[in-house]
C-alpha cells in the first residue's frame, strides 16, 4: 500500500508522523489532508530518510536541481552540490544529469542524498540515445516505461513527467504566436517524438501504465508543466492553461488509483499574474500542492535570476504555492556550479520563509524574533548562529575596516542601538 491509500483509511504511518512533527502539525490533520490530495510526502518505500510533507497548510519547502551535461560531468563536483544544497537547507534534490555514467552518477547521489530526491527519466533516455548518435526521438515506448521503472526501482522520491503534452496541444503550439514556443526540455522530447512517430504522447496516452509503476514504489508524481512560459510575453497563454486543464484530469485518476500527486508550474510570469496563475491551479487542481520553477518575473537579468526567481517564488508561495524549485545566476547561461547552488539555494530559502511569516507561520516567526532580539543586544554569535548563511555574514562583518567587536563599521560610534 501507498502512504496515500493508507491516508485515506485513516492509517497514521511512520512516514505521516515524521512529515507532521517537522511541521508541527497534527497528524490526524495532515492524514486528513493527504487523503484529499492537499499534501504529498515524496518518499520511495526503498528509502529511509525521515519524511516531510509539501502542502495545504505546511511551511513552503524548496528544491535544487544538481547534475551533469553532456559537455561537462563530475560525479565528485556532483556530489559537492548536493553536499552544498543541503547545508544550506535543500528540502528537496533534482538531478537532472544527461552527460557522463547516468546510471554511476544516480546511483552515488542516491546513496548520500538524505532529502527526497527527483528525476526526469526522460533526460537520462534521451541522453543515452544522443552520446550513441542516435535520433534522440527514436526511443520506443517500452524503452520509456522501462526507463522510468529502473529508476523507481532504485529509490527515486518523485520525477517529473510531462503528461500534458497532447496533440492537441501541440497542433494549438503551431498555430500560437508565442515569443518562445517552448523551452522545457522534457516537453521538447515528448513533442519531438509524437511528430516523428505521429502518435500520441506515451505518457498521456498510457497514463495507467505510469500509475502502476509509481503505486509500486509509492512514487509521487510531478506532472510536468512542458508547455510552460518561458517568456513573460507569452505568460497566461491559452496554450499553457490547457495543459494545466489535462494535468489536472490526470491528477484526479492518479489520486484515484492511490498515487501521489503533484502539480508543475511556470515558468515566467509577471508579478501582476502570479496570483492567478495559483489559483487557477488550485481550482483545476483540486488543490493539489503546486510545484512552481521559480517563477522569473522579468527577463531582463542573465545572471542575477536567483533574484527574479525569489521575487516570484515569495509572491507564488504566499499566495497558496507549496514547492519552490530554485534559479541559480546560471540560469539561462551555463551549468551551475557550488557556488551556484549555494546562491539559488539561499535565495529560495529567503523566498519561501518570508511567505512563511506572511502566512503566520509561528516557527517562522520565531527564528526572525532571535536574530532582532539578538541585534538588539549587539549579539554576533546568535545572529550569526540563526541566520541563513553564517559564513558570509561572519566575513562580511569580520573583513570590514576599522572592524569592532561591538558595533558594526556601517554606523561605529553613531550606533543608534548602543546609544540606548
Amino acid at each position: 500500500m501507498t502512504n496515500l491509500e493508507y491516508a485515506k483509511q485513516g492509517i497514521i504511518t511512520e512516514d505521516i508522523q515524521q512529515a507532521a512533527k517537522y511541521d508541527n502539525v497534527s497528524p490526524e490533520w495532515l492524514c486528513k489532508e493527504m487523503a484529499q490530495g492537499h499534501i504529498v510526502i515524496p518518499k520511495n518505500k526503498k528509502r529511509t530518510f525521515s519524511a516531510i510533507g509539501i502542502g495545504k497548510g505546511l511551511t513552503k519547502k524548496i528544491n535544487a536541481n544538481i547534475g551533469t551535461s553532456m559537455d561537462h560531468y563530475d560525479i565528485e563536483e556532483e556530489l559537492e552540490k548536493l553536499k552544498t544544497a543541503v547545508a544550506y537547507g535543500t528540502d528537496s534534490v533534482m538531478d537532472l544529469s544527461t552527460g557522463g555514467d547516468l546510471d554511476k552518477i544516480r546511483k552515488a547521489i542516491l546513496k548520500q542524498c538524505p532529502v527526497m530526491l527527483g528525476t526526469v527519466p526522460i533526460y537520462s533516455l534521451s541522453a543515452k540515445l544522443a552520446m550513441e548518435n542516435k535520433p534522440i526521438p527514436g526511443f520506443s515506448v517500452d524503452e520509456l516505461f522501462d526507463s522510468i521503472e529502473y529508476q523507481c526501482e532504485q529509490g527515486i522520491d518523485y520525477i517529473t513527467v510531462h503528461c500534458g503534452v497532447t496533440q492537441k496541444i501541440s497542433e494549438m503550439l503551431k498555430n500560437s504566436n508565442r515569443c518562445i514556443k517552448i523551452v522545457s526540455r522534457g516537453g521538447s522530447i515528448l513533442l519531438k517524438w509524437m511528430r516523428r512517430h505521429h502518435k500520441e504522447n506515451p505518457l498521456y496516452e498510457y497514463f495507467d501504465r505510469l500509475l502502476n509503476i509509481a503505486y509500486k514504489y509509492d512514487v509521487t508524481l510531478s506532472l510536468g508543466d512542458g508547455l510552460r512560459p518561458g517568456a513573460i510575453c507569452d505568460a497566461t497563454d491559452d496554450v499553457q492553461i490547457e495543459e494545466l486543464i489535462t494535468l489536472g484530469k490526470l491528477g484526479k485518476r492518479a489520486l484515484e488509483r492511490n498515487v501521489q500527486v503533484m502539480i508543475e508550474g511556470p515558468g515566467h510570469i509577471p508579478l501582476n499574474e502570479i496570483e492567478a496563475n495559483v489559483r487557477l491551479e488550485k481550482s483545476l487542481c483540486q488543490g493539489m500542492p503546486f510545484y512552481v520553477l521559480g517563477p522569473l518575473t522579468t527577463d531582463i537579468a542573465p545572471g542575477y535570476d536567483h533574484i527574479t526567481g525569489a521575487i516570484g517564488g515569495a509572491l507564488s508561495a504566499y499566495f497558496g504555492a507549496d514547492f519552490l524549485c530554485y534559479v541559480t545566476p546560471a540560469e539561462h547561461l551555463s551549468l551551475p556550479t557550488v557556488e551556484d547552488v549555494r546562491q539559488g539555494v539561499i535565495a529560495s530559502k529567503i523566498a519561501a520563509h518570508s511567505a512563511d511569516i506572511a502566512l503566520g507561520i509561528k516557527a517562522s516567526m520565531e527564528r526572525d524574533n532571535i536574530i532582532s532580539k539578538a541585534r538588539n543586544k549587539l549579539d554576533w554569535d546568535t545572529i550569526y548562529k540563526t541566520c541563513l548563511d553564517p559564513i558570509l555574514a561572519k566575513q562580511k562583518r569580520m573583513n570590514s575596516e576599522d572592524f569592532d567587536t561591538d558595533v558594526c563599521t556601517m554606523c561605529g560610534k553613531l550606533c543608534a542601538i548602543k546609544g540606548e
